[in-house]
């Protein structure tokens, strides 16, 4: 029988001017309770919307005589394994759990809302979710308690990116404000701020961390991708016009081949490739090494999202016109198309059992492809 857990999590959100930045948690687990909210908390008037969601097994999907997945609509074919469709807002995020293969975490745009999630992430060992919002915080959840366990302030405009680092010890996020900022996720406290020349100048629009924690690698608006050492923080100290020193890294490298926004970046967990998706209607598969592109992988339309699948050499593009484009790292040459969206595909996310990709899209749907061929 299919088993859709949806959890709807509305938490007050606390003014700034009236907390600090860092707002411990009670406990020194992360996995601890709630922080009690204060009386001079404002009231519930602006939420957070979480919903955490199971994916269904074999049995619990209906398949034609070929047993593929049963679609009525010719015009529209849907290739994919299973369609949560109950949502009725754009979907802006979904992310696969690492611990649990079939859950999910989605981010949904909220039209009575001041804030949503912009982007959703779990942490690598811990059943904990990092959101971002565009109204420049970040929250940290328990997914278990359905309780968050952290704001953290900061940015001056949109979060529009972040991750825990693979060791689960830091956090780091970047906004259209320009800055990197890396986080002390049990304190809340800001560890370093990254911003300025020679870093972005416009808006960043997508991160990665290297797997040994050490190197964040952003894309912004303005075609770039740096790659900086976030572990260190070392560099010329700045001031933002809000008055925070920031430390600037020396960028390690640049890459500026791309002619639109970059709007995703990802590192093969298996292999020193990066790859790096535009607007430009281009994904490049960069060597790692030596910073020069291995393959110019060319769409019909912009790059919105890409995910690696697992330690395969393939990698999954999500496009402005609803596809899932499948590549081969190694050839450059694209093997599989998925049909099932109607609109821009918004994020793309492994299960942590290698056996599905799921995708969220603007059409308000979220489908599970089966990429088990690809292993």
């Amino acid at each position: 029988m299919l088993r859709t857990r949806v959890t709807r999590v509305e938490t007050p959100l606390p003014d700034e001017a009236s907390h600090p930045p860092t707002a411990p948690l009670p406990a020194e687990d992360m996995t601890g309770e709630t922080r009690p909210l204060t009386e001079a908390e404002p009231p519930l008037s602006r939420h957070f919307h979480l919903l955490l969601e199971d994916c269904p097994s074999n049995d619990d999907v209906d398949h034609d005589d070929d047993g593929d997945h049963f679609s009525e609509d010719a015009d529209n074919p849907d290739d994919s394994f299973h369609l949560f469709n109950g949502h009725k807002d754009p979907i802006l995020t979904a992310a696969c759990s690492p611990t649990i293969e079939i859950l999910v975490a989605t981010g949904v745009k909220m039209i009575w809302c001041f804030c949503g999630a912009l982007w959703v992430r779990w942490h690598p060992r811990e059943n904990l979710v990092l959101a971002g919002s565009e109204d420049s915080t970040v929250w940290l959840w328990n997914a278990d308690k359905a309780t968050h366990l952290n704001i953290f302030f900061g940015h001056e405009g949109s979060v529009t990116c972040g991750d825990f680092t693979p060791d689960g010890k830091t956090i780091s996020t970047a906004s259209n404000d320009t800055s990197l900022r890396i986080w002390n996720p049990k304190t809340g406290s800001k560890i370093h701020v990254v911003k300025g020349y020679p870093y972005h100048t416009e808006a960043i629009t997508c991160l990665t961390i290297s797997y040994d924690s050490n190197l964040a690698i952003t894309g912004s608006e303005g075609s770039s991708v740096h790659m900086v050492h976030i572990a260190t923080g070392k560099g010329q100290i700045t001031q933002s016009h809000s008055g925070d020193l920031g430390q600037v890294p020396q960028v390690i490298s640049s890459l500026l081949t791309h002619l639109g926004s970059v709007m995703c970046v990802g590192l093969s967990p298996s292999v020193p490739l990066l790859a790096t998706g535009s607007m430009d209607e281009n994904l490049i598969i960069w060597d790692m090494q030596n910073s020069i592109a291995r393959f110019t992988c060319i769409h019909e339309v912009g790059v919105s999202c890409l995910a690696w699948l697992g330690k395969s050499q393939y990698i999954a593009t999500g496009c402005v016109d609803g596809k899932v484009l499948v590549w081969d790292s190694l050839s450059g040459n694209c093997v599989k198309i998925f049909n099932g969206h109607l609109h821009n595909i918004t994020s793309l996310s492994v299960s942590s059992n290698g056996k599905f990709l799921v995708s969220g899209s603007i059409d308000g749907n979220v489908c599970v492809f089966e990429i088990a061929e690809f292993h």
